[in-house]
């Protein structure tokens, strides 16, 4: 009966409906098309006897009543109470002289019937005030989710504790770091022996797991060292256990040798390491740059990350790093762009990164796919002149989403690239940007870029620089 007058007195939904109705849609025609006459999905009532009162009446219904199956006013099945005292306590919608019994969906009468949530259910129709609390706390990380850090959220209703959910850090309790500093750090990074490969791969990895979409993620906090972060196969964990072991040692050193309080934390360092790695290439390929710097990261303990709710950060996918576990249904290019997106990334600032991550040999594994250069750790535009040379002709090769580029005249092997890597040669749009790096003239440009796309990738949860 329902699907009869839905398909009689019901008109096309907002995108099919006519341009005047301006995107409201669903027209109902049937009487007055509103109140008594509205025509619904065939469910129909109220679970409690004060629908619009904030109370304990649903759990109180729930566990007071004995429930029956039966098809509802508007037609379809939903439960009703078999207790006669619970007729006639719920008002009516629209005329105040009508009175109902409560309903429930099969739904919500799992929350009594189910062992694991009647447990749950019965706890909060025990204690009222436990529920309400439970309630608040639950609602206000629905509803802000999605806004990052506590730092984020203004106002005098902002719970002065921070909440698990919102990934806390600690405050900066210390003086920071000063330029004599930075470069006294820099130069303990590359006389610790890590290579430039090494300090770069790092800061990514701590840096690069950032979501524009909820604000989560970023070098701040240095979660890299902590559960699950470290053990991510993204993040070669053996490789960064070293890395991470050996900054933690100039971090102590330099901690321990200040008299004035004067402090850095690792996220400050994995970050600053990385820097200093991009200029020391930029200056292999013979160009002087400072890339920007800004102390004041912090690092979290492991009671302050929920293991399970990072472990939805972990990358199965990292273009930058042609990177691509197994089971994706989608491409190795279009899973670039979405972590591109993420990283709040445009088209240029995505190329000149991948560009400049492979020559700096920041493959997972220190792969060579993609690797189009023979001079690794040197910030050059290589990436580019040699995925754009005519000479090289491009082939898929034995293993899956892998191609062979052959000099065309001697059939000799000269690179292997993934799908993200022939991208920037194959889409209309990448290629007229990696064609701009690919110029003879290009190699300042493309340092200048690199460096401001990877400052930003660096700041990206520095909410307080904004």
């Amino acid at each position: 009966m329902v699907l009869l007058m839905r398909d009689e007195y019901v008109g096309p939904e907002p995108e099919g409906a006519s341009i005047e109705e301006q995107g409201l849609g669903w027209k109902n025609s049937f009487g007055s098309g509103v109140g008594s006459d509205t025509i619904t999905s065939g469910l129909e009532g109220a679970w409690t006897t004060a629908p619009a009162k904030w109370d304990n009446n649903f759990f109180e219904n729930l566990f007071n009543y004995e429930w029956e199956l039966i098809k509802g006013p508007g037609g379809a099945w939903q439960w009703t109470p078999k207790d006669e005292a619970a007729q006639g306590t719920v008002p009516d919608a629209h005329d105040p002289a009508k009175k109902h019994a409560p309903m429930m969906l099969t739904t919500d009468l799992s929350l009594r019937m189910d062992p694991i949530y009647e447990k749950i259910s019965r706890r909060f129709y025990e204690n009222p005030d436990e529920f309400a609390d439970a309630f608040a706390k639950a609602w206000y990380k629905l509803t802000h989710r999605d806004m990052g850090p506590r730092t984020r959220c203004l106002g005098p209703l902002v719970p002065a504790e921070p909440q698990l959910w919102q990934d806390p850090v600690p405050d900066v309790d210390h003086a920071l770091i000063g330029e004599q500093d930075i470069a006294a750090l820099k130069g303990k990074c590359f006389e610790s022996g890590l290579s430039i490969s090494q300090l770069v791969s790092t800061a990514w990895a701590s840096a690069a797991t950032f979501r524009g979409t909820d604000k989560r993620g970023g070098a701040n906090g240095a979660r890299i060292r902590l559960a699950p972060q470290k053990d991510w196969e993204v993040n070669n964990p053996s490789e960064l256990g070293q890395v991470l072991q050996t900054l933690e040692g100039i971090q102590e050193e330099f901690n321990n040798s200040q008299s004035d309080g004067k402090r850095i934390s690792l996220a400050d360092l994995i970050v600053l390491a990385g820097c200093a790695a991009v200029e020391a290439a930029a200056k292999n390929a013979g160009i002087d740059v400072q890339v920007p710097f800004a102390p004041g990261r912090t690092d979290a303990l492991q009671e302050q990350t929920d293991v399970d709710s990072f472990a939805v950060l972990e990358p199965t996918a990292d273009g930058f790093r042609n990177y691509l576990a197994n089971g994706h249904q989608r491409t190795a290019e279009e899973l670039l762009v979405d972590r591109a997106q993420m990283l709040t990334l445009t088209a240029p600032e995505t190329t000149v990164l991948v560009g400049g991550l492979r020559v700096l040999n920041a493959n997972v594994g220190q792969s060579e796919l993609g690797v189009f250069t023979k001079r690794t750790e040197t910030l050059t535009p290589d990436f580019f002149v040699n995925l754009l040379d005519m000479n090289i002709e491009w082939a898929s090769s034995t293993s899956e989403d892998v191609f062979e580029g052959r000099n065309r005249l001697t059939g000799e092997i000269q690179w292997t690239g993934s799908r993200a890597d022939l991208a920037f040669g194959s889409n209309s749009q990448l290629r007229a940007i990696a064609e701009v790096y690919g110029c003879d003239d290009a190699q300042e440009a493309f340092v200048s870029d690199f460096v401001a796309a990877w400052n930003k990738v660096m700041n990206l949860d520095r909410f307080d620089l904004a």
